[in-house]
């Protein structure tokens, strides 16, 4: 499991910087797999990034196509993306956290969680985690770190809570209350794997308040369209899509405070912080719930 160490520079993504092989030789963690399409790689498409392949770009054209087209899919994304920046700055402005652990990070992208944080506290402390080969190419790019904070990236996977957070104690101050951060990954952990156990390990591991953030795909907003869309998913994908209701994505928050509104739909959450994207034609709504919620 690789690490990359904080750094200040930020270098271009281009598809020229990555590996077929994995940057460590010690690194256990595959080459990567341009014949299979991975959720990192489209969502970078889904935000009009350039680090994808063909076979990503297809599979998030097919999957659109029942919810609306591929526009519709890309207010989705940039919808979960403004919650992150709201919910990040939230943290950061009114409840004084300067911690976050950022589970399933995906591809550097505009206002990654540290560009959030350290505009509001300059001295917050970011762990990115993914185990995504192609991210671990350009983790660099999450590492322009403020001076007076730091930023590190482990190449990890969710379902192995205790090496992630052994490695994040490097950078963390796993006594001090922490933000961890789960925004759209949860739905690639299938149900038998049990993503409850999983976030209640990680949550057990900081100090009373501290808080948990979630995103989660869900049906309830439109299950026809969305089962269409999960079928489309599950043909193209290497990983599982789990479409979970309400109250099974509330499980998350055991132990924890939920904070108003509650888990909503990211577009009703902190509006007053940043808008939600404008939909595009149709008004199709993006089928994610959001919320945070503090450790007792």
């Amino acid at each position: 499991m690789a690490e990359v160490e904080p750094s200040k520079t930020t270098a271009d993504l281009t598809m020229t910087d990555v590996p077929s092989t994995p940057t460590d030789p010690a690194d256990p963690s595959p080459a990567i797999d341009t014949t299979v399409a991975h959720v990192a790689r489209v969502y970078d498409y889904m935000l009009g990034g350039t680090t994808n392949f063909e076979v990503d770009r297809e599979a998030a054209e097919r999957s659109a196509e029942p919810a609306g087209g591929i526009e519709a899919w890309r207010h989705s994304t940039r919808s979960n993306r403004a919650f992150l920046g709201r919910a990040v700055r939230w943290l950061a402005q009114e409840r004084g956290i300067r911690q976050f652990l950022d589970l399933g990070s995906g591809l550097p992208t505009e206002q990654n969680v540290h560009q959030v944080a350290q505009a509001a506290a300059p001295d917050s402390r970011i762990v990115y985690v993914d185990n995504d080969p192609i991210v671990l190419a350009h983790a660099h790019a999450l590492l322009d770190s403020d001076a007076s904070g730091a930023t590190s990236y482990i190449n990890g996977d969710l379902r192995d809570p205790e090496n992630i957070l052994l490695r994040a104690a490097a950078t963390l101050d796993l006594t001090e209350p922490v933000a961890v951060l789960l925004f759209t990954i949860l739905h690639t952990i299938r149900d038998d794997e049990d993503p409850w156990g999983l976030v209640a390990e990680f949550v057990a591991a900081v100090p009373s308040g501290s808080y948990l953030a979630i995103t989660h795909l869900t049906g309830d907003f439109n299950p026809d369209v969305m089962a269409q869309v999960k079928a489309a998913l599950d043909d193209d994908m290497a990983e599982p899509f789990m479409l979970r209701s309400s109250d099974e994505i509330l499980r998350f928050f055991d132990g924890t405070e939920i904070e108003p509104p509650g888990l909503v739909h990211i577009n009703e959450w902190h509006l007053e912080l940043s808008p939600a994207p404008p939909p595009p034609a149709g008004d199709v709504a993006a089928p994610i719930y959001g919320g945070v919620a503090r450790k007792r």
